[in-house]
């Protein structure tokens, strides 16, 4: 059973969202500059959703260790 790609990028928005939240919060922690966290999450957001995507796709065209 494969996902599709609808669902890939709601499972990659999803995540992300939490993903670059958790970043932002740490950013902050460290640096105590809340511009700075929100720009490294903004950057950091974009670039990992566009490779998660890649990845998930890349692993639904695989049925290496798939059990049907």
């Amino acid at each position: 059973m494969s996902d599709t790609r609808i669902r890939s990028l709601i499972k990659t928005l999803t995540w992300r969202l939490t993903a670059t939240l958790c970043t932002m919060i740490i950013v902050y922690i460290f640096t105590l500059e809340l511009i700075l966290s929100l720009e490294v999450g903004m950057i950091e957001g974009i670039v990992k959703m566009i490779f998660y995507f890649i990845h998930e796709r890349m692993w639904d065209r695989t049925t290496w260790k798939q059990v049907k």
